[in-house]
């Protein structure tokens, strides 16, 4: 069976290749009715992201009459509209009634942290599933893995110690582009590369940190341990930076706030990116496509995650006893002024 196309996609409804994979990302600049028509089209073919949701469209008419209960989200940090998940829980809260679930957001505060406690208005009774975005202390995690509710963690705590959490885990594909990135950079003779972040923050920031230093490791570059600075605070990382003598060929960053961060902490110590620092940040937020330079970075596809997300969910509630699953999604390595030569 051929595998359907984005480009198949745009030639039945008869639109541009862009405007579908603008859609299909919830990428900016497009009327929402001409989404939902892109986005129907995609379900029907078949294309790749949305098989699992054409797959069970005979049930899904009859599951939007049936409430199954609530699917709570636990957040640790506050969700802004530039923050990678804000799409992917979007699409949850529009998706997840057509199954007959609702989605209802708590956050959990520091001093519920403190004290191994669930949000006052939090009901464990009334919840069908968990899932937990930017849930970072393991303490607290392996709390509410004590519940015996189906749990979903997106993003989580690292394992650097190789310790792991008894839930299903959802991340975004954290090691192909930066390896992709580093051997591109390697290649244009760009050997000295950092990495700017703190990379036992959560396990996502881990992954980029580790892609970073094997991809180095394989092409036998050593990594000059100056140049990682384990930190994203602004003030702690103009303080790192302005310690240095001399700067690296290129920073690698954990995410793109940290990323801004640092090209206006090195403007303050009168460098200029790219001209004297190449930078790739992660996660492709709106500020990269605007902030100047315009910042290379790796896009991640919220709505594949969102997809995933229900996939992991409903499956974990149909069948509670299924072996653990920790699934990554594509990203995709985006250059643009930051990485001028």
């Amino acid at each position: 069976m051929k595998r359907v196309t984005i480009q198949d996609i745009a030639e039945e409804l008869g639109m541009s290749r862009n405007t579908v994979s603008k859609a299909i990302n919830n990428a900016d600049g497009l009327a929402e009715a001409t989404r939902e028509r892109i986005l129907e089209k995609a379900i029907e073919m078949g294309y790749k992201q949305f098989s699992y949701i054409k797959a069970h469209s005979g049930a899904r008419a009859a599951l939007q009459s049936q409430s199954k209960g609530e699917i709570a989200l636990l957040h640790g940090s506050i969700i802004t509209p530039a923050h990678f998940a804000t799409l992917m829980l979007d699409k949850l809260k529009r998706d997840l009634p057509l199954w007959g679930y609702t989605l209802n957001a708590y956050r959990v505060e520091r001093e519920n942290l403190l004290c191994r406690t669930l949000p006052l208005d939090f009901d464990p009774a009334q919840a069908s599933a968990i899932i937990c975005v930017e849930m970072f202390d393991r303490a607290y995690d392996e709390m509410i893995c004590g519940l015996g509710l189906p749990l979903l963690f997106v993003d989580g705590p690292n394992k650097r110690d190789g310790i792991d959490l008894p839930a299903d885990q959802l991340y975004m594909d954290n090691t192909t582009a930066i390896t992709r990135f580093v051997n591109d950079m390697l290649v244009r003779g760009r050997q000295r590369i950092g990495f700017i972040g703190d990379y036992e923050h959560c396990q996502s920031f881990f992954e980029r940190y580790t892609a970073f230093r094997y991809a180095m490791l394989m092409a036998n570059i050593p990594v000059e341990e100056r140049f990682c600075i384990k930190t994203s605070e602004r003030e702690k990382l103009e303080e790192a930076l302005s310690a240095l003598d001399d700067f690296p060929d290129v920073f690698i960053c954990a995410n793109d706030f940290a990323a801004e961060d640092a090209i206006y902490a090195l403007r303050k110590l009168g460098k200029s990116v790219p001209e004297d620092v190449l930078f790739c940040g992660f996660d492709d937020s709106p500020n990269s496509r605007i902030m100047t330079p315009t910042l290379t970075t790796v896009h991640i596809h919220t709505q594949v995650m969102a997809v995933a997300a229900m996939q992991l969910l409903l499956s974990r509630i149909e069948e509670p006893g299924l072996d653990f699953r920790t699934v990554h999604t594509e990203t995709e390595l985006i250059y643009r002024d930051s990485t001028r030569l």
